[in-house]
């Protein structure tokens, strides 16, 4: 039986999205981005995974790009074209709002969708070898308006024009210079640090990752210190139970042990 292009798997505190298609190098079809909202919906609704891992599996990749060949046919009309886009938008969408934090582990190829579906990630770690590029100016075609924007979210408008008008392939070390990476890690130790990465985030309070990720989302859409939700957010922070253990922990001088799943 022919193992499925995408898949899921619990690895307790990890909920493990696997691009699962090496004789391509993990090139995103459409059926790919299709099973992605389902997946991360699984990931959220399991008590145990508090943290979401996107990675390549053993494909050597973490995504070389689209998967070309599918062009002409999902781009043929312009109604096709727009369901494709409609599809891969609430793939990165599901990504991007997802309530538990998100970590991208890349090694190898991470090119054009691939990008696309790193960046829409929290954090994102990488091995040294790894390769980026965002190429649709080679393509003849435009970047979406979703991905432009997490793009320059990331590293400004000059650096994310610089990148999307040559279409470049560039280093890791470039790309964490570009503040596309939060870490980089010895070539094939990408998912070993995105691990030891979301350990960290796992021992704290999972109220506040997900408080957090409200936070910056909110200050991001303008949210400043005159926001009713902001100020809502804040202080419901201080009726959690993990609040309670928190400073009790403090003043025991031990472990916190938090309840919130």
């Amino acid at each position: 039986m022919s193992q499925p292009s995408i898949r899921f798997e619990i690895r307790e505190p990890f909920g493990e999205i696997i691009l699962n298609k090496p004789d391509k190098r993990n090139a995103l079809s459409v059926d790919m981005w299709a099973a992605i909202p389902e997946l991360i919906e699984r990931a959220v609704a399991a008590e145990t995974v508090k943290i979401v891992l996107i990675h390549g599996g053993d494909a050597g990749a973490f995504a070389a790009g689209a998967d070309i060949s599918e062009f002409p046919t999902i781009y043929s009309t312009p109604e096709s074209a727009a369901a494709a886009g409609e599809t891969i938008e609430a793939a990165l969408g599901a990504v991007e709002t997802c309530p538990k934090p998100v970590i991208a582990a890349i090694e190898g190829a991470c090119v054009g969708g691939g990008t696309s579906l790193a960046m829409a990630a929290d954090l994102r770690v990488a091995g040294e070898t790894a390769r980026f590029g965002i190429t649709p100016a080679k393509l003849g075609i435009v970047y979406p308006v979703g991905d432009t924007r997490r793009l320059v979210a990331a590293m400004g408008a000059a650096r994310a024009k610089d990148v999307l008008l040559t279409g470049r392939i560039f280093d890791a070390a470039e790309a964490a210079t570009l503040g596309l990476l939060n870490r980089t890690v010895p070539a094939g130790s990408a998912l070993a640090g995105a691990r030891e990465l979301g350990e960290a985030i796992a021992a704290n309070s999972q109220w506040s990752a997900r408080a957090i990720k409200q936070m910056v989302a909110g200050v991001t859409a303008g949210w400043d210190e005159t926001s009713a939700e902001a100020q809502a957010l804040f202080l419901a922070g201080f009726a959690s139970e993990d609040f309670k253990e928190g400073y009790t922990a403090f003043l025991e001088k031990r472990p916190a042990r938090f309840t919130f799943k």
